[in-house]
């Protein structure tokens, strides 16, 4: 049913201008509509990522958005850490740790978290 269907990726925050700046102009997102008072979309390759006002925000324990940023992780890792980005380090099994990274299992993959405590994952697929 849902085969053909475009998902949204949806991350409640709770100060709707303090999460434009950080999206636009941290994570440098280009803002695809902004119509609404407590709504912005944000266009992001192919993709969209709807940012609302929620009283719920933060409250997921789990990553909320995955970025495919391909073999140029490396590179977004550094250029966000040297924005202000400050990323998350994990205890994960069969994982190492190298630098901001966490190599493993044929991939890597870095976490961040917004203002909001939404957690991120950027990977190298």
């Amino acid at each position: 049913m849902l085969k053909d269907a475009k998902p949204v990726a949806t991350v409640g925050v709770k100060d709707i201008k303090r999460a434009r700046k950080f999206y636009e102009e941290t994570l440098g997102l280009a803002v695809a509509e902004a119509s609404r008072p407590m709504v912005i979309t944000f266009q992001a390759g192919a993709s969209a990522l709807l940012v609302y006002q929620s009283e719920f925000a933060g409250t997921n324990k789990a990553t909320a958005v995955t970025w495919s940023v391909g073999s140029g992780l490396a590179a977004v890792v550094e250029g966000l850490a040297a924005k202000g980005v400050v990323f998350e380090h994990y205890d994960f099994p069969g994982m190492t740790l190298k630098g901001h990274l966490h190599v493993g299992g044929g991939m890597k993959v870095a976490w961040f978290k917004d203002p909001d405590g939404n957690i991120h994952s950027l990977v190298d697929r």
